[in-house]
């Protein structure tokens, strides 16, 4: 068999020549990000004309990744932070002239908004999760887009999650109560107090009652919801009676939550653009389904899955739901963008992000189902080498962060990096991941380095057992909560894995928690504290120290890669420093590679580009892959 073609480094990692299309309300232009200056800025280009794009954006230090039409299509919003410490302020780009800068609306110093949104019933009007009044957290703002004035709705009492306005100027909140609950509340303008309308068992959503979206008319929510059942449905929530009304749901796979994670990642929702109403739900199982609400949806639905053998991600319409713009998510050719009329039927390839890579050439990713020790089954992704037969070869065990995320099918270029150096790639949803029910995450709770890890171990036992993999050559990877498994790796089983790299990793989970940002400790009562324990409770702090690699650090002795960034604000540089410290002074190899322009995760492409240099040099001279 052929080796398969060789792809640099350079061709997986630099920023795509265009992605995330967005068309603007009034159906005339679509907003998309392409490079300038080796950075992501928004450019915007007429539909029905050949004139040039033209970038409105002029960020230089880092890529624009989130931005939004208003209703209007006269501005545009985006988000940005400072060499990723996270804090983040909301631009203004004003399309009717070209020549101006963009603004910045929310100039606080050390504030950041950690949520924004364009309410249809307030045109020239974006409602802000802002702490700018303290820093600890985050009060409903109105903001006039137009003039850049600021509201204050509701002062945030200290223990309210996230704000909902509804078009007659009614306030709700996700709060956590003492016990560790989530109520959804009405709040009193006038006294300044919530009254709650339904509670949840905080224990059921370590993340948060996900998704919480007002209804238009403002009377009920709809809500991601597992209440009497193993997996999350989509519900409405009367907000007078608290009733819950089944709305959607699928007979075997969740309400798709990744979204939680992050703002770029795709809502379970797909709304009209110009009404708000409901017209579609995504669930994800081994790929999405996508469920249409509305029979016009259903048209139009039924037309732009015949454009793609992917499963679609963004969709945009125009304000009549005639014109729209869809990319697809793909494992081998991601983000593959449409233009869709619906009126008359035709459409056209607008664009695919990495041309520059043939789809041919990548590995395809494979769903497969892995049998823990104790009989839960661990939905898992393997992807192999193209042109090379798939036994006895060198394997990378990639590990998800979170850990109340999931790997789902989609292009990964660490994987298919990996892949093309002539690696096996395994991505396991080990238990504690989402999208499985709450008894597939509920199974974590007290099992960081324990049972968690375990089926990361059963899992690189079944792939020897299966043949694809060398039990000499296994190296674990992982950010963030997959870099705490990388160390645990190489410090509870040590005799596994012949290389680890910890990228972003928790080392000491007592000190983790001591030093995320003040404004998210509050909200740890279902998730860290539920699953790890309180470092200020002395017997917890003992077990948390006890399942922390800092603690076991004489145990190492694996070849062991270690990157950070200098500005991380949810695992601080500390926790690779103590670490790679501890290991100089025992003599113990350990590279070290650290960027001061980044923070929780490689943002810009230069460094993302040294970085899996660095790796792929690593996974050569412990595993023999190939290399550049």
């Amino acid at each position: 068999m052929a080796a398969p073609e060789f792809i640099s480094v350079e061709d997986f990692f630099r920023p795509p020549t265009s992605a995330a299309p967005s068309i603007s309300p009034d159906g005339t232009r679509i907003a998309y990000l392409a490079p300038r200056n080796n950075r992501l800025n928004v450019w915007i280009k007429d539909l029905d004309s050949n004139e040039e794009a033209r970038c409105v954006t002029a960020e230089e230090n880092r890529g624009v990744h989130d931005f939004r039409w208003t209703g209007d299509s006269r501005w545009l919003l985006y988000t940005q932070d400072g060499n990723g410490d996270e804090k983040w302020h909301l631009y203004r780009v004003d399309l009717d002239n070209p020549g101006a800068e963009a603004i910045d609306l929310t100039p606080f110093p050390g504030a950041t908004v950690v949520h924004f949104e364009l309410p249809g019933e307030r045109p020239g009007k974006a409602l802000l999760h802002l702490n700018s009044r303290d820093i600890e957290v985050f009060d409903l703002c109105e903001l006039d887009i137009a003039t850049g004035a600021i509201t204050v709705l509701a002062e945030n009492p200290g223990h309210v999650a996230f704000w909902m306005c509804g078009p007659d100027g009614d306030l709700f909140a996700r709060t956590l109560t003492s016990a560790g609950d989530i109520e959804i509340s009405r709040w009193d303008v006038d006294a300044a107090t919530l009254h709650p309308i339904a509670v949840y068992d905080g224990a059921d959503y370590p993340m948060g009652v996900l998704p919480v979206r007002l209804t238009p008319d403002g009377s009920g929510v709809w809500i991601g919801s597992n209440r009497g059942t193993d997996r999350t449905r989509l519900v409405r929530l009367d907000l007078t009676t608290g009733a819950e009304t089944e709305v959607d749901s699928h007979p075997t796979f969740d309400l798709d939550t990744r979204g939680a994670v992050s703002p770029v990642l795709l809502s379970p929702l797909i709304l009209d653009r110009r009404t708000g109403e409901l017209i579609g739900a995504r669930y994800l199982g081994e790929r999405q389904v996508v469920h249409a609400l509305d029979p016009h949806f259903a048209a139009v639905l039924e037309n732009l899955q015949k454009l793609s053998d992917g499963d679609l991600a963004a969709v945009s319409s125009d304000d009549t739901g005639q014109r729209w713009v869809v990319t697809f998510t793909h494992d081998r050719d991601p983000g593959v963008a449409y233009y869709y009329d619906h009126s008359t039927g035709a459409h056209r390839l607008l664009f695919r992000p990495y041309p520059h890579v043939d789809p041919e050439s990548l590995a395809p990713m494979s769903p497969v189902t892995i049998p823990a020790r104790d009989g839960l089954s661990l939905p898992s992704y393997l992807t192999l080498p193209v042109g090379i037969e798939p036994v006895g070869l060198p394997m990378v065990l990639m590990v998800h962060g979170g850990p109340w995320y999931r790997d789902s099918w989609e292009f990964d270029p660490a994987a298919q990096l990996f892949a093309n150096r002539g690696y096996a790639v395994l991505q396991v949803n080990f238990r504690g991941s989402t999208g499985y029910g709450k008894a597939f995450v509920k199974a974590a709770i007290g099992e960081f380095a324990g049972k968690m890890h375990d089926d990361l171990i059963d899992a690189v036992h079944w792939a020897v057992e299966q043949g694809y993999a060398d039990p000499d050559r296994v190296a674990i990877f992982g950010a963030s909560y997959g870099g705490y498994a990388s160390l645990v790796g190489v410090t509870f089983t040590p005799d596994v894995f012949a290389a680890a790299i910890d990228y972003v990793g928790i080392s000491d989970l007592t000190n983790f928690l001591r030093t995320i940002p003040s404004f998210a400790k509050p909200h740890t009562a279902n998730n860290w504290h539920l699953f790890v324990g309180d470092p200020d409770d002395p017997e917890q702090k003992a077990d948390m120290l006890a399942r922390s690699p800092i603690t076991h650090v004489d145990r190492i002795r694996t070849p062991l890669l270690v990157i950070q960034g200098a500005n991380d604000v949810r695992v601080v540089r500390a926790e690779s420093d103590n670490l790679v410290k501890a290991l100089l002074e025992r003599g113990v190899e350990v590279e070290y590679m650290v960027k001061d322009d980044e923070g929780h995760g490689f943002a810009n492409p230069e460094n993302q580009i040294d970085m899996f240099h660095a790796i792929e040099r690593f996974l050569a001279r412990h595993l023999g892959g190939r290399r550049e």
